[in-house]
């Protein structure tokens, strides 16, 4: 995790040090323990409110001392500078402001933001907005190609907002069986149906006075979203298998790598529940419309995956590095990110072409080209729409076969390099007929 420190060198930066330190024993703590019992789970999980709360109060700090009075004396205010009449407060740069001028402008107004990010038009566009939108409680509509960063800026928003020191909660609702979905959200009382065995928290509960994500929302079935519009409407749930109501204050954010504009017209989607859900809304560019951000975005992931292997940041090599900045990344920032960690994994000092995933090599695509299957090989489809369906699927099979046989069948490192909830790589997996022992190590 990186922390920006926008008061520069001064102030909380050996603060932060310590808080970076302490989070890697936490981290290690939890990665290397063989068993974990349930007084160390709510110790660590003591220890992790502490180091969130501690994150949060030099965020609040930093920001207060950055946003004193503008009409105040110069005064040393904790090792920083207070500013003076002649230096206002940072306003946002115009859209047409030279390159950095509006990156720069965003983070001398104490703009949190995890990650890195460049000068591209439309990507600013979209934090700009979320800057604005963060302080407010008003529901948000994150829109985009997977892999872009939807759930990056819903972190952004609330980071940046009034509850940046509430709870975030995120929800995959393309994970979760429709069987499950109430329960889930909004929890349920003992002996509601077989198996809860106790009252139980939904994740509107726990996200309350904090925010709730709400992932890949144009995957939630209708009757799941009636319910979600009844909430948003009454701002009340009520747990499975009881009659009371609980009061819940949640913002929302939403997001959705489908058009739901479409699905709003095949009937999948309510038009009602997508007004409430965008009264904000933010798309964000694929990668291929940002290739400025491509260079930084291999330095960035280079250092955070020679850091994550406890290695030298690799090399690229001229020719491999063309290739990086040229490619069309349609799994977007994930899958460049994912691409740097192979890198750094496969390759020694220097990484080359030949480190690449056999599917986009130079040349993969021509030599496929050039042994075209037999017509009699090729599947009768109904329709385009069926073929194209049946292409995607048999293209998700071979990734996950691919990322089964990268990591030896470890579902939860796959999980952990893709990004993505384990239980629902765990719902691909089955639905393809994958099971991870087939491809560990001596079977």
């Amino acid at each position: 995790m990186k922390l920006y420190n926008p008061g520069g060198e001064r102030g909380s930066a050996m603060s932060y040090a310590a808080l970076l330190e302490k989070i890697e024993i936490l981290r290690s703590t939890l990665r290397w323990a063989a068993r974990i019992e349930r007084p160390d789970i709510e110790k660590l999980l003591r220890q992790a409110n502490g180091l969130r709360d501690e994150v949060m109060r030099l965020s609040h700090q930093t920001r207060f001392v950055q946003a004193l009075d503008a009409g105040a004396a110069i005064e040393p205010v904790d090792g920083l500078e207070r500013r003076t009449a002649a230096e206002p407060l940072p306003v946002p740069a115009p859209a047409d402001a030279p390159a950095g001028e509006r990156r720069q402008a965003l983070l001398a107004r104490s703009f949190v933001f995890e990650g890195t990010f460049g000068d591209n038009p439309r990507l600013l566009d979209a934090l700009e907005i979320a800057e604005k939108a963060a302080p407010t409680d008003l529901p948000v509509l994150v829109d985009g190609e997977s892999g872009t960063g939807k759930e990056l800026m819903a972190k952004v928003i609330h980071a940046n907002g009034s509850r940046a020191d509430k709870p975030y909660i995120s929800v995959n609702c393309g994970a979760i069986p429709d069987s499950l979905l109430e329960s889930e959200l909004f929890g349920h009382r003992k002996g509601a149906f077989t198996g809860a065995a106790n009252d139980r928290k939904g994740k509107f509960e726990s996200a309350h006075k904090g925010t709730i994500f709400l992932d890949e929302i144009g995957e939630l079935p209708l009757p799941g979203q009636v319910k979600l519009l009844r909430v948003l409407q009454s701002h009340e749930i009520q747990r499975v298998g009881s009659d009371e109501t609980i009061a819940v204050d949640a913002r929302i954010v939403a997001a959705t790598n489908k058009n739901l504009r479409k699905l709003i017209e095949q009937g999948t989607f309510r038009e009602d529940l997508f007004y409430r859900l965008s009264v904000i809304h933010v798309t964000l560019p694929p990668l291929r419309e940002r290739r400025d951000e491509i260079p930084l975005l291999l330095a960035y992931y280079g250092d955070e995956s020679a850091e994550a292997l406890k290695r030298r940041p690799v090399a690229l090599s001229p020719r491999l590095r063309d290739f990086l900045l040229q490619y069309a990344y349609p799994g977007n920032i994930r899958e460049l990110r994912n691409l740097m960690y192979r890198l750094a994994c496969l390759a020694g000092d220097t990484a080359d072409l030949a480190h690449l995933p056999e599917d986009i090599r130079p040349g993969a695509s021509t030599a496929a080209a050039a042994a075209p299957l037999p017509v009699a090989a090729v599947p009768n489809h109904a329709s385009l729409a069926e073929a194209k369906r049946a292409a995607s699927d048999e293209a998700e099979r071979s990734c996950l076969e691919r990322g089964l046989q990268e990591t030896g069948g470890t579902v939860t490192e796959l999980a952990r390099r893709w990004d993505m909830n384990r239980s629902h790589l765990q719902i691909l997996l089955k639905k393809h007929g994958l099971h991870s022992k087939d491809f560990r190590k001596g079977h």
